[in-house]
């Protein structure tokens, strides 16, 4: 189906600046804060009981974080979330609204983690950061207020490091794919037909392996569809029809299957890449994101106790 018509006014309105791989990655990720960050209105950020800032283990060291926690006594699971942004862009507070949305809607702590960014550090830096987190929050889950469950979940490439970090990681409750980054070597009918025009084009993407430089694409730290998939914790894999990465996201939803994980896989029509963060400018995208979360929430559910 089409893209749907209040993305198209917002790809409209995107359309005239300087495309991301023109530029360089301080720049990006300046025009990348100036769209998540300063065009949010306060009327759109969802409300959550609190939010501190605290220290998780890093691949070299501490990193930021940021911790949100829902209304109620608890306890509730643990949520590591990565965010998105091709391991180059992004940050704790471009994602701040997705960190609310899943404390809020499935009933968790989220701990957003400042993992580092390519080319500054280049692969597997982030990945690191990502590993050591998650391990570090199954230490902590009593002094957060979990319940002893701790899952992962991300978008992108935050998807990809929640994919990477739930086979490295035993003894995880759930993950949450949003439009992942699975299988950077491989060749999908979506990256042709969605390579232009949607937001992430493939342009862009080449410019984001660039700078996170793995040296080769099927390593399974960097493509987690050539990984270990028996016995990982159940998924919910979401997808967009009008993404680059669409189909190789479905893909790895299909090898989890074949592979006996529990999945509840979805893709959005009329959607593109980052519809979680568009809500603001789109009813459609905010339905969407609204039953990500609700799917990630009952396969949380699922996993108590």
């Amino acid at each position: 189906m089409p893209v749907d018509p209040q993305l198209a006014g917002l790809l409209s309105l995107i359309e005239g600046g300087t495309p991301m791989h023109q530029t360089d990655p301080v720049t990006a990720r300046t025009a990348f804060r100036t769209l998540a960050v300063d065009f949010r209105k306060p009327e759109d950020v969802v409300p959550v009981a609190s939010v501190s800032e605290t220290e998780v283990a890093g691949g070299d060291g501490p990193r930021a974080a940021r911790v949100y926690r829902p209304e109620g006594d608890g306890p509730w699971p643990v949520v590591a979330l990565f965010h998105g942004g091709g391991f180059v862009i992004g940050d704790l507070d471009t994602h701040d609204n997705l960190a609310r949305r899943i404390c809020r809607d499935a009933s968790a702590v989220v701990v957003s983690v400042d993992y580092r960014l390519a080319p500054e550090h280049p692969f597997p830096a982030g990945l690191e950061d990502a590993l050591a987190a998650t391990r570090d929050l199954q230490q902590r889950t009593e002094e957060l207020g979990g319940d002893g469950r701790v899952a992962v979940a991300g978008d992108s490439a935050g998807g990809n490091f929640a994919a990477v970090v739930s086979q490295h990681v035993p003894g995880l409750a759930a993950q949450l794919l949003i439009y992942p980054a699975t299988d950077g070597g491989g060749d999908y009918p979506s990256r042709t037909e969605n390579g232009e025009g949607y937001f992430l084009d493939l342009p862009t993407m080449l410019w984001f392996m660039e700078h996170y430089a793995p040296q080769d694409p099927a390593d399974p730290r960097f493509s987690p569809i050539h990984g270990p998939l028996e016995g990982l914790p159940p998924a919910v894999v979401v997808t967009a029809e009008l993404d680059p990465l669409r189909d190789e996201g479905e893909a790895y939803a299909a090898a989890l299957t074949a592979a006996g994980v529990g999945v509840d896989v979805q893709r959005y029509d009329g959607m593109i890449h980052g519809f979680v963060d568009m809500g603001p400018f789109s009813a459609a995208a905010e339905q969407a994101t609204a039953d990500t979360v609700a799917r990630f929430a009952a396969v949380l559910g699922s996993t108590a106790g």
